[in-house]
């Protein structure tokens, strides 16, 4: 007879009582399940090299365990991976996956490639739990956080497009796709610890930047957990008043906070802020605008990243004028700080910044 302990998961009476995720389990519990039911624990070492290294999809995967044993593996477990249900590949070789959950819900990611690197894009919500007027994610409703495996899966199938389609592995990840990552804080982190672990994908946590739209208090925790990634933040004005009419949230989470936080960051870490930003027409593109962004990029060390901004049907936000870009360039390089241009990638596929909004 099986004994399983409780504090893993309730035996499964019938077969409509839901069976535990097998990817919940740390190691220790696996190889605990072991023992438990009579088997060596190093099995514990096997389920989860399979899981989190070989990527298995299924228990039948697990080829260097018996049958009986996996048996008792499916008897038990389900593993939730996603499913890529549909992959668009731009003109400029920009590559979009529509990834099926396990409960039916769908998210977005993209490949991004370059001459010498491949960026992953990755979700971290169903939706979006803010409300950024320019983006079309925070017009979904956020339907749930995403776990930390459907986060390192979408990382996972990325990876194989770019050793697929570009003969070489995935390069740098990004947290700039659906949902707002620090308002998924402990699910990216555990993400991001298989994603670097050496029984994981082994990547640097200096080649993965969290993107976040600014939440002082989680960016605070940030800094206390001495996390190693990059940050950075989505900031679009430095002025107030014109921040929160295209960021709401910014009048719950003002300047002020997050310069705070900012501040905070850097003191603990040493570790460079990039602000993304767009320069609208007739909304961001004033002198005043510059020389807000100027001043606020002298609190703590950064580079600026303007991003050509893709436009989401409405006609609302429009990109700024080419004259009102070369100003926030000079401006910003005048006063000694980095400033990158940052053209799209995917509009045609709608795979642009901005742009992820499931209309797949």
């Amino acid at each position: 007879m099986i004994r399983v302990p409780f504090y893993l998961f309730t035996f499964a009476r019938s077969m409509n009582v839901k069976k535990k995720d097998i990817r919940a389990l740390t190691k220790e519990q696996l190889r605990a399940f072991f023992e438990e039911n009579g088997d060596k624990s190093f099995r514990g070492n096997q389920v989860y090299e399979w899981l989190w290294v070989k990527g298995a999809h299924s228990f039948e995967d697990m080829t260097n365990i018996s049958k009986a044993t996996r048996k008792m593996l499916e008897d038990n477990f389900v593993i939730n991976h996603i499913r890529v249900d549909q992959m668009q590949r731009s003109k400029d070789g920009t590559i979009k996956n529509a990834v099926r959950l396990h409960d039916g819900l769908i998210v977005e990611s993209v490949l991004i490639p370059t001459p010498t690197r491949t960026t992953a894009c990755v979700s971290s919500q169903v939706g979006c739990s803010l409300d950024c007027k320019f983006c079309a994610t925070a017009r979904l409703k956020r339907m749930r956080n995403l776990n930390p495996d459907e986060i390192y899966d979408q990382v996972v199938a990325i990876d194989r497009e770019s050793r697929l389609y570009y003969n070489r592995p995935l390069s740098n990840i990004v947290f700039m796709g659906m949902g707002e990552p620090l308002m998924n804080y402990n699910n990216v982190l555990k993400a991001i610890d298989k994603i670097t672990a050496s029984e994981g994908l082994g990547m640097s946590p200096k080649r993965i930047t969290v993107s976040t739209s600014g939440v002082p208090k989680i960016i605070k925790k940030m800094a206390d957990d001495e996390v190693r990634f990059k940050l950075a933040v989505s900031l679009h004005s430095a002025i107030d008043e014109v921040r929160t009419s295209i960021m709401p949230f910014n009048e719950t989470f003002p300047l002020s906070d997050l310069k705070d936080a900012l501040e905070y960051w850097y003191e603990k870490t040493k570790s460079r802020i990039t602000y993304e930003y767009v320069v609208w027409d007739g909304i961001n593109d004033r002198a005043e605008d510059i020389e807000a962004l100027i001043k606020f990029c002298s609190y703590v060390p950064c580079k600026v990243n303007l991003i050509e901004y893709n436009p989401i049907d409405d006609g609302e936000f429009q990109q700024a004028s080419s004259k009102a870009i070369d100003s926030y360039i000079k401006g910003l390089e005048s006063r000694g700080i980095v400033v990158n241009v940052r053209r799209s990638r995917g509009k045609d596929i709608d795979a642009a910044c901005g742009q992820l909004a499931n209309k797949s």
